[in-house]
């Protein structure tokens, strides 16, 4: 969870500038025919939090809270392959971006995560960034590592913008020293969203291959992220942040992956809770279970941010590292 707060210097109003913990819940709703549901209103939603339904927001106007933006790119392994299909990259941040005041760092991995543009709004600056990315020779490509330098980055901005991280990677984790619990942790406690675009997809993997919401208490979720993060990172990251996940094999599948995931990025409804856990308002310690329904829509396919650890990350369990 963020605490988040507006700067004494910004008298704009936004959605989110209570003093107290808010959890934002992107979430992406489809008919089970895969059109989008637009329209809906906050009633309509029941979001629960380990069980317990919340008092939700519904903001109207996503785009007037602004965006910082991480975009992280694997110059490592397979990734060597597959840079001549990225050259559409700075027409994708502009879409993920659409039209709110956003700042964009861009990152760059193989065994570490290398800083090639910290956070700019200047055009010129995020394209020169970008123009930096090119494939590099390192046997690693440690994904959570670099997942967690861009989430570290995230929390130190002093701004009431939304977090998310624009991920382009293989599918699997190889060579981090990060503890997967604690990215999980992480992205939850900052409220950063991971839009996952993933290359060299196994040959049994789908793309819609997603699951909509689980859990089974604080530490079967919190394992079960951890099982998952091993198998597919790029897909899990995305799961539980309530991003997208894309994938693709060729320049077409490239282009029209981001064009679905610059087209559902600017479709979702951001709904937001003060979690009302405890009577003290405060959520009790540890990894906490997010399900949203839509009783009007029983076959709806909701996308949305699945979990959000509550306490200290170093109180995290061992045994789910």
């Amino acid at each position: 969870m963020l605490p988040i707060a507006a700067p004494a210097q910004d008298n704009q109003p936004y959605t989110l500038k209570t003093q107290s913990n808010v959890v934002l819940v992107p979430t992406t709703v489809q008919t089970r025919h895969g059109e989008m549901l637009y329209a809906l209103k906050p009633e309509q939603f029941v979001v629960e939090d380990n069980g317990i339904p919340q008092a939700i927001r519904l903001d109207e106007d996503t785009d007037s809270l602004g965006l910082s933006l991480v975009v992280v790119v694997q110059c490592s392994r397979a990734s060597v392959m597959e840079f001549a299909k990225l050259r559409g990259l700075a027409t994708m941040v502009d879409a993920v971006a659409g039209d709110a005041p956003r700042e964009v760092a861009v990152v760059t991995y193989g065994g570490r995560p290398v800083l090639l543009g910290n956070f700019s709004s200047n055009p010129d600056s995020i394209g020169s960034a970008l123009a930096q990315l090119e494939p590099c020779d390192d046997p690693d490509a440690s994904t959570l590592d670099a997942v967690a330098y861009a989430t570290k980055l995230l929390d130190a901005r002093q701004n009431h913008y939304r977090h998310a991280i624009l991920l382009v990677s293989e599918t699997r984790d190889h060579g981090s020293e990060t503890k997967p619990a604690k990215v999980i942790a992480d992205l939850g406690r900052t409220n950063t969203v991971v839009d996952s675009v993933a290359f060299s997809p196994g040959k049994t993997e789908i793309l819609n291959d997603l699951h909509y919401g689980g859990g089974s208490g604080p530490i079967g979720l919190l394992v079960m992220a951890v099982n998952a993060l091993k198998k597919n990172a790029a897909h899990e990251l995305a799961s539980l942040s309530g991003g997208e996940y894309i994938n693709f094999t060729t320049q077409k599948g490239f282009d029209n992956g981001l064009h679905q995931l610059s087209n559902h990025i600017h479709n979702y409804y951001l709904l937001s809770f003060q979690p009302q856990a405890e009577s003290s308002g405060n959520p009790s310690p540890g990894m906490h279970s997010i399900h949203v329904r839509i009783p009007d829509y029983p076959d709806a396919r909701i996308r949305f941010r699945e979990s959000y650890w509550s306490g200290p990350p170093e109180d995290l369990p061992t045994n789910s590292q």
